[in-house]
């Protein structure tokens, strides 16, 4: 068994201890991992990557912002857990390459496209950086929506809900394309599902 399979069994019950967290949508969540796709989420705590991972069976990637690799220890954990820094102040065309490599070979990106938390928990603006992946790779994007209860943070509720698959045939935009008009649109698109996601849970 490897160290993110072990860690996963640990967190697993961690968050079944100390949240009442419901998954909706589970059917919609491609499981064979026969090529790879962007996991799409909102972003409301930085245990995110753990509620929208939890129930997807191929391991996932996700873009981290690069002030959580400062602390050599924690930087070191996350990165075993697949986690990869971007700089959210400039645009990274090095984080870009690697999240489009890493979907190439058949793997799963997660991704908080509107760039951080929101504190509200509203939904905020989509940046375009997923629409760029999408284009690069031509990969399917899976909507996710998470959101939790106002009481507390110990058993505190959290409600994890998942779309149905956005093909890359229905973003609107051909592979490799840098149309910015088209990437608008396509941003659009996945804006929209989410948005529908969240006022649903």
């Amino acid at each position: 068994m490897g160290f993110y399979q072990f860690a996963r069994i640990v967190v697993a019950v961690v968050i079944r201890f100390a949240y009442r967290i419901t998954f909706i949508g589970l059917e919609h969540i491609p499981q064979d991992a026969k090529t790879g796709f962007i996991l799409s989420s909102n972003h409301i705590s930085l245990a995110d990557p753990i509620f929208v991972a939890l129930k997807v069976k191929p391991r996932v990637y996700f873009m981290a912002k690069e002030e959580l690799f400062q602390n050599r220890f924690f930087g070191w954990l996350i990165r075993k857990l697949g986690a990869f820094p971007v700089d959210r102040n400039s645009g990274d065309i090095g984080a870009i390459h690697y999240a489009t490599e890493l979907v190439s070979k058949k793997n799963v990106l997660g991704i908080f496209p509107e760039g951080t938390r929101s504190r509200t928990g509203a939904m905020g603006r989509i940046k375009p950086g997923i629409s760029i992946i999408a284009a690069q790779t031509g990969a399917d994007v899976l909507p996710c929506i998470i959101k939790k209860g106002k009481r507390g943070w110990f058993r505190r509720r959290i409600t994890v809900r998942y779309g149905e698959v956005i093909p890359f045939s229905e973003l609107g935009i051909e592979k490799d394309s840098r149309n910015t008009a088209s990437l608008r649109s396509a941003t659009r698109k996945i804006s929209d599902a989410m948005t529908r996601l969240w006022e649903e849970v």
